[in-house]
């Protein structure tokens, strides 16, 4: 069964020939692959394009091992496109596996110690020289523990065009399911969107492989990229991360629940760096706390949501469903996958009890930033009393400001709008109509 992942190969295909290196990132076994050598490739070849335009490296394969050096990589690509009035596409799969080779031109002690570096070409050297070549059109992807897919990024810097690849979204999902909608959110809710896991249709070996991955792959890739001596320590600290999805925390507080979980003392400071790796690694991400009000940012507390939900279930043996937190992290991965930026908001209230001034601060689930225009939005899997729902709204009501609110509720309700012009829709269609933002 084919997957399609129109969002991604639309991306791509604007950025043909653009004059810069396309580089595919995203949390490992996301589909990256699949995506330039099957879905893109199969494109180009339905517009025109032949075999003999396409030079294809995989660097994890046996057969072109020989190429993870960069002088022979370089020299191979241009053998393989001398003719210059034709195009070619260069795809280059887990590029981080190449090694540096030392220049043997050079004069070392002519080099300052600070620019020994340069002794060396590497396959950022080799990929930009390349691109300089106005018939050759380049695409690389990687991620593994030498060297994660958001440094290839970075090290490019304003030369590459990033493509970030998450796992199948709610609206990818379903039309592959096979599932009456109500059924298939509650399939994706326990198992997420890893497509392989997506294809399998044993629920006993969709929990294994979800298992697999986060042991065997993602924590291996960062504990021997960090040369890690203590590997319980950070999957402690994935525990708890993943027992508290959607709750607000900082380092502090995690150190202090990985230490109940171990038994010994953990610094703030090793936590904090725990937290960076998972996040390069793109196994969680960050959602600032903002002032709606005061407009300002707060350093502590803030949100940590799983790339996947299936991921972080499978990684708790499937014991914690917790409805409302899943949901709200399933929210701000489809906010995130469609481009926006994404805050979790507070509105500071003051109230007078008992003669008395009190501050209370109450919480908008994300702000979202669409430019100069924002929109709050609340996860509410349910509002079935009238507390409940002005529990809910509170917040949406206080901001001081007319930007559009929503209310997503568990379900597949439709839209509908409050007196006080505050929107109320269902999860699933909120997840398949992008026009509800």
């Amino acid at each position: 069964m084919i997957i399609k992942r129109d969002k991604y190969l639309n991306k791509l295909i604007s950025r043909r020939f653009n004059g810069k290196i396309k580089i595919i990132t995203g949390i490992r076994r996301s589909g990256k692959s699949f995506l330039l050598f099957n879905l893109y490739k199969n494109h180009l070849i339905a517009e025109g394009a032949t075999e003999e335009q396409f030079i294809e490296i995989a660097l994890d394969k046996k057969s072109d091992e020989k190429f993870r050096n960069p002088n022979i990589l370089f020299n191979y690509v241009l053998n393989k496109t001398t003719d210059n009035n034709k195009q070619y596409y260069v795809f280059i799969d887990e590029i981080q596996l190449s090694y540096q080779v030392k220049n043997t031109d050079i004069d070392e002690s002519l080099v300052p110690e600070n620019d020994r570096d340069l002794l060396y070409t590497t396959f950022y050297d080799v990929l930009i020289d390349l691109m300089s070549r106005p018939n050759l059109d380049i695409y690389v992807t990687g991620s593994n523990s030498k060297m994660l897919s958001k440094d290839i990024a970075t090290n490019f810097r304003d030369r590459g065009s990033e493509i970030q690849v998450h796992p199948l979204s709610f609206s990818e999902y379903y039309p592959v399911s096979g599932l009456e909608k109500t059924d298939a959110w509650e399939e994706y809710m326990t198992y997420g969107g890893m497509p392989l896991a997506v294809l399998e249709n044993d629920e006993n070996e969709k929990k294994k492989y979800l298992s697999y991955l986060y042991k065997r792959v993602y924590l291996k890739d960062i504990i021997e990229r960090y040369n890690l001596q203590d590997d319980t320590l950070i999957d402690s600290v994935v525990d708890v991360l993943c027992s508290s999805v959607s709750s607000l925390t900082n380092p502090h507080n995690l150190a202090n629940a990985a230490k109940t979980l171990r038994g010994n003392n953990v610094s703030d400071h090793t936590v904090k760096n725990y937290l960076e790796y998972l996040e390069d690694a793109y196994l969680f991400c960050k959602a600032r706390r903002y002032d709606v009000k005061g407009k300002r940012y707060f350093d502590t507390p803030m949100k940590y949501y799983s790339e996947d939900v299936g991921l972080r279930n499978a990684r708790l043996n499937f014991r914690q469903q917790d409805n409302g937190h899943l949901m709200e992290n399933i929210i701000f991965n489809e906010l995130k996958l469609r481009g926006f930026s994404v805050d979790v908001g507070m509105i500071a209230l003051t109230s007078y009890e008992e003669g008395k001034q009190k501050q209370h601060q109450y919480e908008i689930d994300f702000v979202v930033n669409t430019g100069s225009q924002k929109i709050y939005i609340q996860s509410a899997f349910n509002i079935d009393t009238a507390d409940k729902r002005n529990q809910e709204i509170r917040s949406l009501r206080n901001t001081g400001d007319f930007f559009r609110k929503i209310v997503v509720l568990g379900g597949s309700q439709k839209p509908w709008t409050d007196e006080k012009g505050i929107l109320y829709i269902g999860i699933i269609p909120f997840l398949l109509d992008e026009s509800m933002i």
